[in-house]
């Protein structure tokens, strides 16, 4: 499929459909699973898009996971679909700040002195396009 990333839906399939894309071994678009069903009203709760995130993460490279709701928010109102969008905004960025530690820290152990500087100082200075 020539596309650089694919939207699915995926929040009420336990992710599964990443274990199918993992298996594949031509597979090189990036993905974005939906992390929450929009078709419930509910707001998922702090630490739920966290979660699902992680157990993404799990399985495809974060510089290949896009962070998105299941699919369009159309059938739901303005103040649900705000409340559910900045939490999906808290979890993403939370999540991007724990791939730059783990990238600054490996690349700390990795790496030589000299570069250590020069890369945190990129890292914690730069926004970094994990996810």
């Amino acid at each position: 499929m020539d596309a650089d990333v694919i939207s699915f839906e995926a929040s009420r399939s336990n992710l599964e459909i990443l274990d199918e894309l993992k298996s594949e071994k031509n597979f090189q678009t990036e993905v974005g699973p939906g992390v929450y069903d929009i078709h419930s009203p509910r707001v998922p709760n702090e630490g739920e898009i966290d979660h699902t995130i992680e157990a993404i993460l799990a399985k495809v490279p974060s510089k290949k996971v896009w962070i998105n709701p299941d699919c369009g928010l159309k059938t739901r109102g303005i103040p649900e679909t705000k409340r559910k969008l900045i939490r999906l905004v808290e979890a993403a960025k939370a999540a991007r700040e724990k791939c730059m530690k783990k990238t600054v820290l490996h690349t700390w152990l990795i790496g030589k002195k000299s570069t250590r500087k020069r890369f945190i100082h990129y890292v914690t200075s730069n926004t970094v396009p994990l996810i």
